[in-house]
């Protein structure tokens, strides 16, 4: 099984989660046969160079990824497809940066060695999922057909934080493109194309099942984790650990005391900008640069 992580911009901490999730897989060595990482920054993965095959890319092919109807995250299925080009016969699992292994990779494996697909959990029928957004989307695809796939009732959207390909499905990634296409083409909402394109190609083309069991995803708890990671990586930095010795360091990581998912009602976000209106900072106070 080989593990793919796209990870763009200078954004400090998106490098410092892909890490931390590397790191959480090095530790079972043996199910895994390499580690690429798709970047336009690949300054950042010199310390991991042993373990990673860094896949630079340039603003050229981000356009070209992104389509006639310059959708981002249709750079997702573009580089899974390159990937599996380059490594034909790869059983490939794609991951967020946010995401971290607690199960068992022989577990993975043995998914995607048997044909079975994978994605992070099931989110649901996307004609019964309550969103704005979900429910917009859902009005827009129901009974259309895209990539010649006719949109019905039990079409489920699942998260896409982890993607599973087995070696023998590769052909779903072209399917997806074209749903994904097709959903830009007809201006479905697109905050969840590449996601449902994903979600329906993979389950028209063979068994899906859920990577939940085996690794978290902390998409709505960004915060907590970040805070936990950065100082781990700090940590390993004043020390000058080596790779091998960071995912040893990991055995102390308190994983269970961080939660991977809340929810929060949008009321306390505008609240919380309220009171950053009403109340700012006082007395602030800079230093006087000194000229030299």
């Amino acid at each position: 099984m080989h593990l793919l992580y796209i990870v763009f911009g200078n954004a400090a901490a998106n490098h410092f989660q892909a890490h931390f999730s590397m790191l959480s897989f090095l530790r079972q060595p043996q199910g895994l046969d390499g580690i690429t990482v798709v970047t336009d920054a690949p300054e950042f993965y010199h310390h991991a160079a042993d373990y990673v095959s860094v896949l630079p890319v340039t603003a050229a092919t981000l356009r070209e990824w992104r389509g006639e109807f310059d959708f981002f995250w249709r750079i997702k299925i573009k580089a899974l497809e390159y990937v599996l080009q380059q490594r034909p016969g790869t059983n490939l699992l794609y991951l967020d940066t946010d995401t971290f292994l607690h199960g068992s990779v022989a577990t993975l494996s043995a998914h995607l060695a048997a044909g079975t697909a994978l994605m992070h959990e099931a989110e649901g029928p996307l004609s019964a999922l309550t969103s704005k957004t979900e429910q917009r989307m859902w009005q827009q695809v129901r009974q259309q057909t895209f990539g010649g796939v006719t949109m019905e009732a039990g079409h489920v959207m699942w998260n896409a934080g982890v993607v599973g390909i087995p070696a023998s499905r590769a052909a779903a990634l072209p399917l997806a493109l074209r749903i994904c296409d097709d959903l830009s083409r007809q201006q479905v909402t697109p905050r969840l194309i590449e996601q449902f394109a994903l979600s329906v190609a993979l389950a028209e083309t063979g068994p899906l099942a859920a990577a939940s069991p085996a690794i978290g995803h902390y998409w709505s708890t960004k915060a907590e984790w970040n805070a936990a990671i950065s100082a781990f990586l700090l940590e390993s930095h004043l020390r000058g650990r080596s790779v091998a010795e960071e995912v040893a360091a990991l055995a102390d990581f308190r994983y269970g005391t961080l939660p991977v998912k809340h929810r929060v009602r949008s009321t306390r976000g505008r609240l919380e900008k309220l009171v950053g209106r009403l109340f700012p900072p006082r007395d602030v106070t800079f230093i006087e640069p000194s000229g030299q």
